[in-house]
């Protein structure tokens, strides 16, 4: 899938560094989360990066597309980010809302994953 058949996005680049943590489902979550995902083995939790408070963790970027939201019954716009970052090699961790998707890449990469998503047909800001 292309951004050429209508699946182009509009993302942006969201200020700061996050971490992608596994905690017991018992145990609270950290102040500053922006998303949670409980299932029978634990709740992930996705939160930005406090001066660097997660040492040794992998740090992640974020990518969203809240701005140009897409409908729920509009198939293939999350693909059509994931096959471009999946062309460039990128790994991603995505957290979807009711209006677009939350794509998250390694710190290291996010310059790798700004211009394959580019090359493939979308804006990022």
């Amino acid at each position: 899938m292309s951004a050429a058949d209508g699946s182009a996005q509009r993302l942006r680049l969201v200020p700061g560094t996050f971490v992608v943590e596994h905690l017991p489902a018992a145990v609270a979550p950290p102040n500053g989360w922006i998303a949670l995902v409980r299932a029978p083995e634990g709740l992930t939790v996705v939160r930005e990066v406090v001066e660097r408070d997660s040492a040794g963790a992998d740090l992640w970027r974020a990518l969203y597309g809240g701005d140009s939201a897409h409908g729920l019954d509009l198939p293939g716009m999350l693909a059509a980010l994931l096959g471009a970052l999946a062309a460039a090699a990128v790994p991603v961790f995505v957290a979807s809302t009711f209006h677009a998707d939350l794509v998250l890449v390694p710190e290291h990469a996010v310059e790798r994953a700004v211009e394959a998503l580019r090359s493939a047909g979308h804006t990022v800001d």
